[in-house]
């Protein structure tokens, strides 16, 4: 009779238990969360790991970082980490919507490189010109993108202001809660097309001589340095918000600025652009005013444009403040843009990567 009794035992416990709706455990952007018992289970995250290694040397699964993104089959639903050894690899990679949760991994952003060539003007695959956008070198539409220790340059030469065509982007990051660490963004003109969604760049190298980080993301830039290689005169960041309801921007913390000038800090790529710097390193290579309003719609000023700067400092910081298109934060004003909540990072990103 014990292990019928037993049996009563445990029946009795899961009946209770579905009285009391007790909650299990499910992961959704690779975090452990609880969500109440159904009677149908649905799928919310990433199950399971997968491993695959490229060395364009040979002796891993392949020899390109693309071959590696095709292997991923359609509707990925695991964490596919893309170990990408030291090597130059000369290619154009997409990776599509159809394939979240891909991380690219490299051994080192000096000596893991992914790059290619293309400029606006050139002729794309229809004979039409490729324009800036389908111009990077890597191009990501999926979410949950994540790139490490890695670089991803456009090897077109450096235009001189004016020029038209030149555009040349190295990343084009349109997938939603992206992530990048120690990575390297080389190009010159437009060479990080920050385009759509939530991303969060730690400890990066970014260069470029015009606007060499633009479009409508919502992004976070941490511990990153910002290097200038304009000759004439150049520009940083040019954001896109286009509406006073967006909750995008370019928020830089810690950063540094560096290299050749003179250059703009922001630029208003849209009429309700927003960008903010805070506690951010200023080489004396800040152009005078230090941002530029003009609507590039309509070449006039543009008076609703955000641009905030909270304790910045060095011998270019003095240009940035204290002008009327840009203004001096409080610490009030200038929080949401200093924490990871500012990309709702709480839910995607762990304490230890922020």
């Amino acid at each position: 009779m014990a292990p019928l009794f037993i049996s009563m035992q445990m029946l009795l416990l899961v009946f209770t238990c579905i009285l009391l709706h007790v909650t299990c455990t499910t992961y959704h952007d690779s975090t452990p969360k609880t969500v109440p018992s159904t009677n149908s289970s649905k799928w919310v995250g990433p199950i399971g790991h997968r491993v695959i290694t490229v060395d364009v040397n040979g002796g891993a699964h392949f020899r390109s970082v693309k071959a590696a993104v095709n292997a991923v089959p359609e509707n990925n639903r695991m964490n596919v980490l893309i170990q990408i050894s030291a090597g130059y690899y000369i290619e154009k990679v997409v990776v599509p919507v159809t394939k979240p949760y891909i991380t690219f991994q490299g051994a080192g952003r000096d000596v893991t490189v992914i790059e290619w060539h293309d400029r606006a003007s050139d002729p794309g695959p229809n004979g039409q010109q490729l324009r800036t956008y389908r111009t990077a070198s890597v191009t990501v539409f999926a979410n949950y993108f994540s790139a490490r220790n890695i670089s991803f340059k456009n090897t077109a030469p450096a235009p001189m202001p004016g020029m038209e065509g030149w555009q040349a982007a190295a990343f084009r990051i349109s997938g939603d809660k992206a992530y990048f660490s120690g990575c390297g963004f080389y190009g010159a003109q437009d060479t990080l097309c920050d385009d759509a969604g939530r991303h969060y760049f730690k400890e990066c190298y970014i260069e470029g001589s015009i606007d060499f980080i633009f479009g409508n993301g919502r992004s976070m830039y941490k511990d990153c340095r910002l290097h200038s290689i304009a000759t004439r005169f150049g520009s940083i960041a040019a954001q896109d918000r286009q509406f006073p309801y967006e909750k995008t921007g370019f928020s830089f913390v810690r950063c540094k600025v560096t290299g050749t000038g003179p250059i703009y800090v922001g630029r208003a790529m849209g009429q309700y652009s927003r960008i903010v710097y805070a506690y951010t390193y200023f080489d004396g290579i800040v152009a005078h005013g230090g941002w530029d309003d003009i609507d590039w719609n309509t070449s006039n000023n543009n008076k609703t444009v955000f641009f905030g700067v909270y304790k910045c400092w060095g011998p270019g910081a003095a240009a940035i403040r204290g002008v009327p298109l840009a203004q001096e934060l409080d610490f009030e004003s200038a929080h949401p843009f200093l924490v990871k909540s500012f990309v709702n990072g709480r839910h995607w990103i762990a304490p230890s990567d922020a």
